[in-house]
């Protein structure tokens, strides 16, 4: 999931583009509300095909880039208070790397070696985890984007960025990155990164305040647990490693998380939810990822997320989204 929030902009930005939002929001199911909710979100796999398909048949190749500019810190909710009275640049991103997962648990931000093997050069990568969600080029953009937008405003300048990495082929001019970055682009690369000198990650914001820091990262740490944590999110990965090559079933993955079935039931109840709806969580995100990213036919998507026949995805779609599995392939392709 991630947070409504992040579509920030979104409405106004396809309405001056000709498009019509609130159709393609209802055409991939998300709330209108969501958008502007502190607190609602939405399947990250339907927002990120939203804002391609949005690209695609409004045929505006920087809309990621055009989104990331309307939008500011304060999307990221009560996280970015937490961000902007850092001392540093450094602290802040070891804030964001931290509780990243309030805003959606499918991203994360760290701070990694140079890939380049600069010693002075540090790389603030922005990645999507695979097992949650397909890659999205435009959000891929909008959130590299959005990172730079939100250190550029904190620092005032980003005198020490070297380049910006896309592991995506360019979808406008590269001019258009280079004019919005302000540096170098390079495409086709292993991860998505900001290539900063390290010294930059000591530049001081002049909205630190430790005092407030401490309030609301002690905030986050009461009112928000790490799904690395939990043993739903562990139970989850075991399905969708599963699903789709064996019969899914509570005591094989009680077996494999090494706990007695029954001790697994009280653990997800404590979680505030169970293994059936996990499972069905789970099938939900594979087969809407199949239907919307490939032409696999429908009887291969049903075996694929689970089902043991093309009637169960049928049924289950229909539950989820009240149309039939053609119907959700033409809403999520545009064909």
């Amino acid at each position: 999931m991630i947070r409504g929030a992040s579509l920030r902009g979104f409405v106004g930005l396809v309405e001056e583009l000709g498009g019509d939002a609130e159709q393609f929001l209802e055409r991939f199911s998300i709330p209108p509300a969501a958008l502007t909710s502190e607190t609602e979100v939405v399947p990250i796999t339907s927002h990120d095909l939203m804002l391609d398909a949005v690209a695609h048949d409004l045929r505006c190749p920087d809309f990621g880039l055009r989104l990331a500019a309307r939008q500011d810190l304060g999307i990221l909710g009560r996280l970015a208070l937490a961000i902007e009275t850092s001392s540093t640049a450094g602290e802040a991103v070891e804030c964001v790397s931290r509780f990243l997962f309030v805003h959606s648990p499918a991203l994360s931000i760290r701070v990694e070696p140079d890939p380049w093997g600069h010693r002075e050069v540090a790389a603030l990568t922005y990645r999507k985890d695979p097992r949650e969600s397909p890659y999205s080029p435009q959000a891929t953009e909008l959130g590299v984007a959005l990172f730079h937008e939100v250190a550029l405003a904190l620092l005032g300048s980003l005198v020490g960025l070297r380049s910006v990495e896309l592991p995506h082929q360019p979808l406008s001019p590269v001019s258009r990155y280079t004019e919005f970055f302000g540096a170098d682009v390079r495409f086709g690369r292993p991860v998505a990164a900001l290539r900063v000198e390290r010294r930059a990650l000591d530049a001081e914001f002049g909205s630190a305040d430790a005092a407030i820091r401490r309030f609301a990262v002690r905030y986050l740490e009461v009112h928000h647990t790490d799904p690395e944590h939990l043993v739903s999110t562990r139970v989850r990965r075991a399905l969708a490693g599963s699903v789709g090559s064996t019969q899914p079933s509570i005591a094989g993955v009680a077996r494999l998380l090494a706990m007695h079935p029954r001790t697994l039931q009280r653990r997800l109840a404590a979680e505030s939810t169970g293994y059936e709806a996990i499972l069905d969580d789970v099938r939900q995100e594979l087969a809407l990822r199949y239907l919307g990213t490939t032409d696999l036919p429908l009887g291969q998507v049903a075996a694929m997320a689970g089902f043991s026949g093309q009637s169960g995805l049928s049924h289950a779609v229909r539950r989820w989204r009240g149309v039939s599995p053609s119907e959700m392939r033409r809403r999520l392709r545009g064909t």
